[in-house]
């Protein structure tokens, strides 16, 4: 099975030397290998053997389930060390407001390059399908009913959890975020008489890191089980009845991930197609298991590792799950307007700009967990008005395969997300991302790298700790 490689620096501080290259590892001791072994055998059994594959779907679930069960924890410790780790809470705003202006800057790309690719190549015309024979399956209903009890501005109230635990308990993502930033912010108010608990925090973050370590091993298992249960339930010729819808959608979020994220990053003079190297291992499970969320942990200490500093990556990657769904925003788009011309309904410019402009909010909280982006599509369908909601059973066959394109380009826009405002900042390590980028470092770090910096004991509580020892007040 692979094995994790653990570094021995301070990932977070700028100007720390990368040590050098490791020796190559044999490529049976490599996570990526075995994940997209895990895919191929499952492609391979849910083709050839449909039931068997249906049948294999524990295999995948509980494999997400075990991830989300560290989810919540580790996004509040990270959260919470980021934020205890900052000079200022006005260091901590400054970090929040760049992030979500830049969240808010690509989705709104997202969401009119989806627009724009629908209107020019137009997949629905010719289908002319009949919404009242349309039959509704029971899955299918229960997206719908839960779409359509949402309204546009449902984020906004599911903002802030009834119950602290209710709110991990639930694995809700935007509620314990919410929960983490108060708790951060309470520790600064505090000062050096929470210093106890922050370090506690950070502890407890470690052996949560070190529970998702073992977790990782069988990540293979669950991407077989997972792969092998989409081929099986939904068989690959429902690619082909779509296929051209599927398609543009997957070309279009191949476009977006190398051509406008490697633009945002080739600003900051990185290079997109080595993020994308680097971050293999969590483009194959997400791939396997259709969930971004099964890997947000990782993209955190993946980001600390290129140089991006603690304060930062915990704030922009659980921030980005929430607000920055780029995969999400396009997929979203190519299907409203998809069933429109499907249905035959027509739709004026300034109709398809309110789409977009409900879209801007109710995609907003969509934690790229399967389904999710059904929900949100039948929330927005019913909230526009304009488009009849049943219509989405049209695209309901294809959805998980879709969701799949989703969760990996979300990941690849929250991995640029926290290197972009790390530069913005002015505390992006740029050499080590480059060195790390370029192969010159351990590829993956198992513990969370150390913060980037120790806050001024007068006015709050001094930097967390080493594993080894405390950073004095």
């Amino acid at each position: 099975m692979p094995q994790a490689t653990p570094t021995d620096h301070d990932a977070g501080t700028p100007g720390t030397p990368p040590t050098p290259p490791p020796a190559r590892r044999p490529w049976y001791t490599l996570l990526y290998v075995w994940v997209l072994l895990g895919i191929l055998a499952g492609v391979g059994v849910g083709a050839a053997w449909p039931g068997t594959g249906e049948s294999l779907r524990p295999l995948g679930d509980t494999f997400v389930n075990a991830i989300r069960m560290v989810i919540t924890p580790i996004i509040f410790v990270t959260v919470v060390t980021g934020i205890a780790g900052v000079d200022s809470l006005r260091g901590a705003g400054r970090i929040g407001w760049k992030s979500l202006v830049y969240f808010e800057a690509l989705t709104t790309i997202a969401l009119l390059l989806g627009l724009v690719v629908m209107n020019v190549l137009r997949p629905g015309d010719g289908v002319h399908a009949d919404v009242g024979s349309v039959k509704v399956s029971a899955t299918a209903q229960e997206y719908i009913d839960k779409g359509e009890a949402q309204s546009w501005w449902h984020f906004l109230t599911d903002l802030v959890p009834s119950s602290v635990v209710g709110a991990f308990a639930e694995g809700d993502v935007l509620r314990v975020l919410f929960f983490a930033v108060l708790f951060g912010v309470a520790i600064k108010l505090v000062g050096p008489a929470a210093t106890g608990v922050a370090v506690g925090v950070e502890k407890t973050g470690h052996v949560l890191f070190a529970v998702l370590r073992v977790v990782m091993y069988a990540a293979p298992v669950g991407a077989f089980g997972a792969m092998a249960f989409t081929v099986g339930r939904y068989g690959l010729d429902t690619l082909t009845s779509l296929g051209k819808l599927v398609a543009i959608f997957y070309g279009t979020s191949l476009f977006f991930v190398v051509v406008v994220l490697g633009a945002v990053l080739a600003a900051i003079r990185l290079n997109i197609l080595r993020l994308l190297r680097y971050m293999k291992d969590e483009l194959l499970i997400v791939l396997g298991t259709s969930s971004s969320e099964s890997v947000l942990p990782r993209v955190i200490t993946k980001m600390e590792n290129l140089g991006v500093p603690r304060r930062v990556a915990g704030l922009t990657v659980p921030g980005g799950y929430s607000f920055n769904l780029d995969g999400t925003c396009i997929y979203l788009t190519l299907a409203a307007l998809y069933v429109a011309q499907a249905t035959d309904t027509p739709l004026s410019l300034g109709q398809q700009l309110s789409l977009i402009a409900v879209l801007l909010l109710t995609s907003k909280g969509a934690a790229g967990v399967t389904g999710s982006g059904f929900v949100v599509l039948a929330a927005t369908l019913s909230t526009v008005g304009h488009v009849p909601v049943a219509g989405i059973m049209l695209v309901f066959g294809i959805d998980r395969f879709m969701s799949e394109c989703r969760a990996l380009t979300n990941v690849c826009g929250n991995s640029v997300a926290s290197l972009v405002v790390a530069s913005w900042e002015g505390v992006l390590d740029r050499e080590r991302a480059r060195m790390v980028l370029a192969g010159a470092t351990p590829i993956e770090p198992t513990t969370p790298p150390e913060p980037a910096s120790t806050p001024e004991p007068a006015a709050s509580p001094p930097a967390l700790v080493s594993t080894t020892k405390p950073t004095p007040a």
